[in-house]
């Protein structure tokens, strides 16, 4: 009989164990399943920005089912019908953007859960997260093994992080950078507004949640991870890639 797939991921965050993330934005299969047993512990398939569509999405997760790493899945939006067909492809962790307010974090954890607690629609007998209805129990079980990570990245956001990392159903806030230090009026400088960024990770914790972020830089990813955050995207592939090719011609051109 086939059995609810368990997520290791959900399970070290409960731990405190620290994860270790790639980020991943090529939208390749390929290059997910060589990154997948590399050693990361999540791997970010990231559809907000990355040139993801469903069907790539379900190429990359089931490139990465056979290896010792979870994807956690960014959706385009944080919007229930894309949470519902990103879960029924069989996603157990979503990381979830532009999340401002307790009622919008709320609406999140309606959104990964089925009636009567929540909003999600049954389509688990026809998908791959049921296994086309060959886990018993499915419905019942699923939020066991769903992992829900919310992305705070807005002074709205800053403003309101008491109260989103006080909603029961949420597992992990992630405090993204890149757009934070745009909304506090410092683009392109996220150092600028680390002090922001530490007070964020003490009020999550308080709540007993998981504090995740993203440091491209070993220093900065020390860092955060000393101040308590609990998973961390220390690289990206498409920034490694970048890297590999300049070393890879500099004995040839100088470029």
């Amino acid at each position: 009989m086939t059995s609810l797939p368990h997520n290791a991921f959900k399970q070290a965050l409960k731990e405190g164990k620290e994860q270790y993330g790639l980020w991943m934005a090529m939208a390749s299969p390929t290059a997910a399943e060589i990154s997948a047993d590399a050693g990361y512990d999540w791997l970010l398939v990231d559809g907000e920005h990355g040139p993801y569509d469903l069907t790539t999405i379900l190429d990359v997760l089931r490139a990465v089912a056979p290896y010792d790493t979870t994807p956690v899945v960014r959706p385009a939006a944080a919007d229930p019908v894309l949470i519902k067909q990103v879960l029924d492809l069989g996603a157990q962790t979503l990381l979830l953007p532009m999340v401002n307010s307790k009622e919008e974090a709320e609406l999140m954890v309606k959104a990964v859960n089925y009636a009567p607690e929540g909003i999600r629609g049954v389509g688990s007998p026809i998908a791959r997260s049921g296994r086309w209805g060959r886990i018993p129990n499915y419905m019942r079980d699923a939020k066991n093994e769903i992992c829900l990570l919310l992305q705070c990245e807005s002074q709205e956001a800053l403003d309101h992080i008491d109260d989103i990392a006080s909603v029961e159903g949420v597992d992990g806030i992630f405090i993204g950078p890149a757009d934070l230090s745009a909304s506090l009026g410092h683009p392109d400088d996220p150092a600028a507004i680390m002090d922001q960024v530490y007070h964020a990770f003490d009020v999550i914790k308080s709540h007993g949640k998981a504090v995740g972020f993203l440091a491209f830089d070993v220093p900065t990813a020390k860092e955060a991870f000393a101040r308590g955050a609990n998973f961390v995207a220390v690289a990206g592939d498409t920034d490694l890639y970048v890297r590999a090719l300049a070393e890879g011609i500099k004995p040839f051109k100088n470029v």
